[in-house]
C-alpha cells in the first residue's frame, strides 16, 4: 500500500483492539483515528474525556461516531463502527409498574429471528414461558440465545433487529403472570 493511501477502520480492527484491551491490565483506553473515537473502559460508570455523564451519542452524528464501551470483566465484548448508543432504543424510558425488562446478557448485535428470513421468535402480545427463546445477541460469530427466564406476556420489544445494544440494555418489557 502506498503510504499516501489512508485505510480504513474496520469492525475487526475495533474488534481486535477491545480484545487487546480485555487482555491488558489498563482501566481505559482512548483512541481516535479516520473520524472514529472508541473509549474502552472497565469502570461502568465511566465516560468519554469529552462527553459529560449524561450524554449519549447521537446517531446523528455525521463526520464522527463515538464508541463508548464498557468491558464487562467476564463477559466477550465486540462493536463496529456504528455508533453505539448507552441502551437499546427506547430502554431509557421507564419499566411500567408490574413489568420486568429482560435485559441484554453482554455487548452485541441483538436478532428477532434465527437467521434472515426466518419467524421471529416473539411478538407483541404473546404469552412466553421461562425457557422460551426471546432473541439472540451476537458477539463476534457466536451467538447467544436469550430465554425470558419468566412467564408471562410480551408487552414491548424495545431493541431494533440487527441493532448493537451494550451489556445490560432493556431488549424486551415482560408482564409476568
Amino acid at each position: 500500500m502506498a503510504s499516501s493511501e489512508k485505510r480504513k477502520v474496520t469492525a475487526e480492527d475495533i474488534e481486535n483492539l477491545i480484545e487487546i484491551f480485555k487482555q491488558s491490565s489498563w482501566d481505559e483506553m482512548h483512541l481516535e483515528a479516520d473520524g472514529l473515537e472508541i473509549f474502552l473502559s472497565n469502570d461502568p460508570t465511566a465516560t468519554t474525556p469529552r462527553t459529560p455523564a449524561a450524554a449519549v451519542p447521537s446517531a446523528a452524528m455525521t463526520n464522527s461516531a463515538v464508541a463508548n464501551v464498557v468491558v464487562p470483566a467476564a463477559a466477550s465484548v465486540a462493536a463496529s463502527s456504528t455508533t453505539l448508543s448507552h441502551a437499546a432504543g427506547g430502554a431509557g424510558a421507564p419499566i411500567p409498574d408490574g413489568q420486568v425488562a429482560i435485559r441484554a446478557p453482554n455487548l452485541g448485535t441483538f436478532y428477532r429471528a434465527p437467521k434472515p428470513g426466518a419467524p421471529t421468535y416473539i411478538e407483541v402480545g404473546q404469552q412466553i414461558e421461562v425457557t422460551t427463546e426471546v432473541c439472540l445477541i451476537e458477539v463476534m460469530k457466536l451467538f447467544t440465545p436469550v430465554q425470558s427466564g419468566l412467564r408471562g406476556i410480551v408487552r414491548e420489544i424495545r431493541a431494533r433487529d440487527g441493532q448493537m445494544v451494550e451489556f445490560d440494555a432493556v431488549l424486551i418489557i415482560i408482564e409476568p403472570n
